[in-house]
Formats: structure tokens, C-alpha cells, sequence
């Protein structure tokens, strides 16, 4: 792929986060930059304030015709116009993740992979780094608080940060010089089909490790067969390489003490609340050990790190009402933020806004998210956001509720929410899931703001 002579781009279903981040890229290099979205959203209203030219009308009319490159992601149903469109067109089409692969050969990657927390380890790495005095490039899959944004560039950039998606093996394209793996939860079986073959993918990326590097792995997740790279595990447990000791809450603050192999640092401050977001720490702090940074460097720029939005997103933190958001979309996604909501909030009444994200996850898991929001003290679904798939037969929010063994539960629609939060009387409201509930986020937030004052 010759990316010197592309001065115009085109993204189809350029409001993704993982799109977004690299048209950023372009743009920053001032190539033209063009893209299309079928949503509106603060997203894509602030790539247009950019400079990004985006329309969300699903029709070929409003593409430029002296496009060079178009980058499509797998979201887009194969029935789009735009997408029907390029395939009759010789223009040059590629994936979003064969073009970063393509764009990290260039620089000494890090690569963030697994089923839950790569979007918090990619972006506390990045700031570490970034904090620390290095030249960075850092795609996000979320939005960093501290960045305000889910790209970051240095002119001079000497590393390369990533979200190494699972999804349609996507993070294949990479041959990273530092990996890690956070978790391997089964989860896109509408593309793998089996855990197994899931396994078999984390398996692969592993191998895409180049010779001398380094794998960080939280333990006891797979069996590595490399003699070739240096492999160190990290967790809350023991016979671990990067180990968190002593943990306490304090005033919102998260305080421990790291111990990792000689040395140890003592007294860690950490902003976001979670004992997994310690353990996204632990992996981030091994990152960058192994890059160099110093320990002492490490601890002071964690104290200043502020978090991702929609991850344990504290949007209203007070006696009355206390309100966070939150993207889990997965069973056990669902289970560690109620758990540390709950671990947070002893004693308190638990309200969750729930919407299941795709048709086939909500099929593939439906037992096990009716564990998990049963750890709340009340559930209310939203409909079944459907992304790129059609519904299923006898797969509904609906369905889903009756298998959640809770006495105050109920589906909503969302234009309804604000009527059914004023009849209901709760301490903590959660909202959570990774379709377009981020919409009700403001609004929820200034609705409770006035119930405060009222």
C-alpha cells in the first residue's frame, strides 16, 4: 500500500471510534479528508469542526470523484449504497484495520488487545508516555479525558499506541514490538462461532509478536509457546509478575502498592474507581517499565490521570443522586462495573439502564446477562440496538427480561426514559451499553441536575 500520493480519503462510516481516530490521522497530514456516517453525533459534529467533510445522507451523489483511498469497517452492512457503490468503482478500498496495520510498520507499536479494558490500558499508556516527555501516536478507542480526545500525534513520534480489536480478527493486521492481553472472554460469536476459535485468534496475534519483543498477559490466560519474546503476567493475584498489594479506597481515590520482580513502588494513586481499573493500571505500568520509563515517572503521571469517557464515567457524584455511565456491553463487562459500583456505594439503591447490544450477543449470552443485571436493584431495558444485524426471530429486550429473576424490572422505549425516571425514586442510576444509549447521557444528566435543585 503507496499512501504518498493519496491527498483525498474517504471514510464509510466515518463516526466509529476506531474510524474517527485514524481520519484524524489524514487530516493532521493535511490530506482531504471525506467520510460518511449514518448518525449525527457530538463525534462527528466535532470532526466537522475540524475540517473533516462528512455527510449522513446513504447516498453516492455526495461522494467527491477524485477519492484515492476509500476505508471501510466490517459495520457497514454489505448492502449500502455508498459501499455497492466502490465496489463498481476501480477506486482503491481497504479495511480500517489493514490500513493501521499498514500505518504501524513505521514505528515501535504497542498493541492493547482483549475482551474487556483495552480502551482504558491503551489510554493510560499513552498518556504515561506522553506525560512523560515521549513522541507519541496514540489511536483510543474512546475518548481520553486527559487527551479530550481518542487520537493523539507528535510530530516526531518515536512509539505507536493501539487498540488491537478482536473483532473480525481485525487485530491480525498488526506485528506489534510490546502486546498485551487483558482478558479472553468469548464474545463476536457472529464471527467466530466458538470460543475456540477465538482462542485460536488471541493465539495467532501472539505469534504476530516480532522476535525480542514482549508480551504483558494478565495470568493464567493462555498457554504462550515462544521462546522468543519476553512474557510477563500481571493481576490482583499471586505468582504474578506485576502485582498490586494493599489496595484501599480512599476520598474517590484507589491507593496500592505495585510490586513487580525487583522492585517496588510504593503508594500508586489512582482517579478512576475499580479494582479492575487497577489491574488495567498493572498492565499499562508493565508497558511502560519495559519501555523505560522510570517508576517514580510512572507514579507521579498516574495520580493526574483522569480516565475515558463512558468508563465508570462518574457524570454526577452527590449525597441525593449519583449518576454514572458506563459502555459495558458484555456479561462480564456488566458484572465488574455493578460490582465495583456496588463496592463504591455500599448500601445503596442500584438503578440500571440497560441496552443489549446486537441481536446475536443477546442470543449467544442471554442467561449470563440476566446473571449479571440481576445484581442490580432495579433493571430497566432498553430496546436491542441492532448495528450491523437484522433481528432475530424471538430475540428481543423483551425476551431478555423475562429470564432476569428481579421483581423491579421493565423494557422502555428511549424517548420514554425521563417519564419513567420521574415516577421512580433511586440513589445511584447507571447507564450502560455500547449502541447509541450515550444519547441519553445529557439528558438524563441535566433531568437529575434539576430534580437536585427541585
Amino acid at each position: 500500500m503507496d499512501l504518498s500520493n493519496i491527498k483525498n480519503i474517504y471514510f464509510l462510516g466515518i463516526g466509529g471510534i476506531g474510524m474517527s481516530a485514524l481520519a484524524r490521522y489524514f487530516h493532521y497530514h493535511k490530506v482531504a479528508v471525506y467520510g460518511y456516517d449514518k448518525t449525527e453525533t457530538d463525534l462527528t459534529r466535532k470532526l466537522e469542526a475540524e475540517g473533516i467533510d462528512i455527510h449522513y445522507d446513504e447516498n453516492p451523489s455526495h461522494i467527491p470523484e477524485n477519492i484515492d483511498l476509500v476505508v471501510f469497517t466490517p459495520a457497514i452492512p454489505s448492502d449500502n449504497a455508498e459501499f455497492q457503490y466502490f465496489k463498481k468503482t476501480n477506486i482503491p478500498t481497504t479495511k480500517r484495520a489493514e490500513l493501521l496495520g499498514f500505518l504501524s510498520k513505521d514505528f515501535f507499536t504497542i498493541a492493547v488487545a482483549g475482551s474487556h479494558g483495552k480502551t482504558t490500558i491503551t489510554s493510560i499508556i499513552s498518556y504515561i508516555l506522553k506525560d512523560c516527555g515521549k513522541d507519541i501516536i496514540a489511536f483510543i478507542g474512546g475518548i481520553s479525558k486527559n487527551f479530550e480526545s481518542n487520537f493523539v500525534i507528535s510530530p516526531d513520534a518515536e512509539f505507536l499506541i493501539v487498540e488491537a480489536d478482536e473483532f473480525d480478527r481485525s487485530f491480525l493486521n498488526l506485528q506489534p514490538d510490546v502486546a498485551v492481553i487483558s482478558s479472553i472472554d468469548p464474545d463476536h460469536l457472529d464471527i467466530y462461532h466458538k470460543k475456540d476459535h477465538l482462542f485460536d485468534s488471541f493465539t495467532q496475534f501472539i505469534n504476530n509478536i516480532k522476535p525480542a519483543g514482549t508480551l504483558i498477559i494478565k495470568n493464567d490466560l493462555l498457554r504462550v509457546n515462544r521462546q522468543d519474546i519476553t512474557i510477563k503476567t500481571y493481576g490482583l493475584t499471586h505468582n504474578v509478575d506485576f502485582q498490586a498489594l494493599n489496595l484501599t479506597v480512599n476520598n474517590g481515590v484507589q491507593h496500592f502498592h505495585l510490586h513487580a520482580a525487583n522492585r517496588f513502588i510504593e503508594d500508586i494513586k489512582l482517579q478512576v474507581l475499580g479494582s479492575f481499573n487497577v489491574e488495567n493500571a498493572l498492565a499499562a505500568v508493565a508497558v511502560c517499565l519495559s519501555v523505560g520509563i522510570s517508576p517514580e515517572q510512572i507514579s507521579k503521571s498516574l495520580l493526574t490521570y483522569k480516565g475515558v469517557e463512558r468508563r465508570f464515567d462518574i457524570r454526577i457524584n452527590s449525597q441525593k443522586i449519583v449518576f454514572i455511565d458506563d459502555y459495558a456491553h458484555h456479561p462480564e463487562e456488566l458484572k465488574a462495573i455493578i460490582l465495583a459500583v456496588k463496592e463504591t456505594y455500599p448500601g445503596k439503591k442500584i438503578t440500571g439502564i440497560f441496552q443489549p447490544h446486537l441481536y446475536s450477543r443477546t442470543r449467544d449470552f442471554a442467561e449470563d446477562f440476566a446473571k449479571s443485571l440481576e445484581m442490580l436493584d432495579e433493571v430497566i431495558l432498553l430496546p436491542i440496538y441492532p448495528a450491523r444485524e437484522t433481528p432475530i426471530e424471538g430475540i428481543s429486550s423483551d425476551m431478555l427480561l423475562q429470564k432476569i429473576d428481579k421483581a423491579q424490572k421493565m423494557v422502555c422505549k428511549k424517548r420514554d426514559i425521563i417519564d419513567v425516571l420521574n415516577q421512580k425514586k433511586f440513589e445511584v442510576l447507571l447507564t450502560l451499553g455500547a449502541g447509541d444509549i450515550d444519547r441519553l447521557v445529557i439528558p438524563i444528566e441535566n433531568y437529575l441536575k434539576t430534580k437536585m435543585i427541585n
